[in-house]
């Protein structure tokens, strides 16, 4: 019984690991596409993002403006493609978590009373993704995955990632 059950969930996880690329792939592809509107919609709109960051205090408006903004297109880009996926979660994490700790501060402050407005913001899904591109990378369906497979094919003593082939 004990070795059945063991089997069973050895596929489960099997089956599991098949659906990483897939995943990533699709959250890649919606989020990294809201990123890239959301931050065009802010270049297009500049001077009214420039005199919401001034609201909030934010110091050198204009130009902490247009690096988010770029930020969050030229990120969002890079996530569809799934190119240099990991290198790019950083700053979009950096720009998430600033929106929370000025925007939505009273959500951030409440993120372990009432998590429930911490979520319902609108950087939480943003913020997550990056995150999650951070962590496990960008999966098999991405230009990173194919030029880590061009490299390391070619060098010799680094470290390969679980993910490739061995």
């Amino acid at each position: 019984m004990l070795q059945s059950a063991t089997k069973a969930y050895q596929y489960l996880i099997f089956l599991g690991g098949l659906l990483k690329s897939p995943i990533l792939l699709l959250c890649r592809l919606y989020w990294g596409w809201h990123f890239m509107m959301a931050g065009w919609e802010k270049l297009n709109h500049i001077e009214q993002f420039i005199q919401l960051l001034t609201h909030y205090h934010i110091p050198a408006a204009s130009v902490q403006a247009y690096l988010a903004a770029g930020i969050e297109f030229i990120g969002g880009l890079c996530l569809l493609l799934g190119f240099a996926s990991r290198l790019v979660a950083i700053p979009l994490i950096i720009v998430m978590m600033t929106a929370y700790s000025t925007v939505h501060v009273e959500s951030l402050q409440a993120l372990f009373k009432q998590p429930s407005l911490f979520v319902a913001e609108a950087p939480f899904n943003f913020l997550l993704t990056a995150l999650i591109v951070l962590a496990f990378g960008p999966g098999r369906f991405s230009v990173d995955f194919m030029l880590e497979r061009w490299l390391f094919s070619r060098a010799e003593g680094i470290p390969k990632h679980q993910h490739l082939p061995k």
